[in-house]
């Protein structure tokens, strides 16, 4: 087989944006596959990359729910097989909570794949999860699309999956407000809470940690200094261990109490730090309005 090609398997529940990612795949010169049966990958990867000259390098497959049991549950050995013949595979899996998985079929008014013979709404995403862990266990880069709109998945792959065009490690630092829920999709996970909070002062309550008020107020705090320098050389300690192991994404989140200062700062600093070794490195502010990826 030969080394040119790279393979993306898309996978994820229903209505988590599968066809919104397989699209921006697609646009990017993907040939995209969706909804094939996992056993048949193999024949897939077969029929569109010959060697003739006229092969697809890019293949982007969905796989989804409808899968027999038996097939999801060889796909991890079948990934482990194309990677041996030199296909770069990567699995990114989609999903939502159930909240919103439920407000998004109420408002398209489509009906959910396994939601058949009676089987209600909630208990078919339910079932969903069940049959994709598999999957979901051993995907490379893993999207909860709860809080993120069309556009802002849209930057994810093409920030995060089509820019990781070598085998390096694609790094992700995300800002978080705790009061919203900690991000799902998060590797690890610090926690500033108990640095000085800019809110309690008047003059820095309605900027955030992109305002260079705020960032002065920051660095000169000798917590959030040695904070800093503590998660940097941790992740300069861990990322190398990620690279041996071939992972492909290192999901990093640093959270605050609203996501609007301290963390903000903190996903910055330390952004512009990792970039001076390691490349890509991409920052996201997922409690301000525009959270979308940030390279630079």
């Amino acid at each position: 087989m030969s080394n040119a090609l790279r393979l993306i398997i898309v996978s994820g529940l229903s209505g988590s944006g599968k066809s919104v990612a397989l699209h921006v795949l697609e646009d990017l010169g993907y040939y995209c596959i969706d909804n094939i049966p996992a056993a048949l990958i193999k024949a897939a990867i077969d029929e569109v990359h010959t060697g003739d000259g006229r092969s697809e390098e890019l293949l982007a497959i969905g796989v989804d729910a409808r899968n027999r049991p038996q097939d999801l549950e060889a796909l991890p050995s079948l990934i482990d097989a194309l990677r041996e013949e030199n296909v770069r595979t990567e699995i990114v899996f989609l999903h939502a909570t159930d909240e919103i998985l439920l407000q998004r079929y109420s408002e398209s008014r489509r009906r959910h794949p396994l939601a058949e013979h009676g089987t209600q709404l909630r208990a078919a995403i339910k079932a969903e999860r069940e049959i994709l862990a598999e999957i979901n266990n051993c995907a490379d880069l893993i999207i909860d699309t709860s809080q993120t709109s069309v556009h802002e998945l849209a930057d994810v792959i093409r920030e995060r999956v089509d820019r990781r065009q070598t085998e390096s490690l694609s790094v992700l630092i995300e800002s978080f407000g705790f009061k919203y829920g900690i991000p799902a999709d998060a590797d690890f996970v610090f926690d500033l809470r108990s640095l000085p909070n800019p809110y309690w002062t008047i003059e820095l309550r309605g900027l955030n940690g992109l305002d260079k008020e705020v960032i002065d107020f920051l660095n000169a705090e000798d917590s959030f200094i040695a904070m800093h320098d503590d998660i940097l050389s941790f992740l300069g300690r861990w990322i190398p261990h990620f690279e041996d192991a071939h992972r492909g994404y290192l999901t990093v989140a640093v959270g605050c109490t609203g996501g609007q200062h301290r963390s903000v700062c903190m996903a910055e600093k330390l952004s512009a730090e990792l970039r001076k070794h390691h490349e890509p490195v991409l920052t996201r502010h997922n409690s301000l309005p525009d959270h979308r990826l940030h390279p630079k």
